[in-house]
């Protein structure tokens, strides 16, 4: 499977979960240590564990570390990866050849 592929399907990963919607929806206010975005989702930590890496991995979410807490916040080049790639998926091709023998 190309790379393109794979990248796309984690984008998509963590935007299907309502926990992980909930997250990036807290972040358009700013950064966010890991123990506020717990407390606002009602989830313990290994679950926002699960789902901060999801969001990390995606590239939608940036994280740092401050002493033994994890602050994530919205990744404006994830963003615009997202937004590329939803359009480029969404939108035909000029000239799509059909591929069907059945059409000739």
């Amino acid at each position: 499977m190309s790379d393109k592929r794979v990248e796309a399907a984690r984008i998509f990963k963590a935007l299907c979960d309502p926990t992980r919607l909930a997250v990036l929806d807290q972040l358009r206010s700013g950064e966010k240590c890991a123990c506020v975005i717990q407390e606002e989702l009602f989830v313990g930590q290994s679950g926002l564990s699960y789902h901060m890496k999801v969001l990390c991995d995606s590239g939608l979410v940036t994280s740092r570390q401050e002493g033994k807490w994890t602050h994530y916040s919205l990744s404006s080049s994830g963003q615009e990866k997202a937004m590329a790639l939803l359009e480029a998926l969404t939108t035909p091709e000029p000239e799509a050849i059909p591929n069907c023998a059945c059409s000739s």
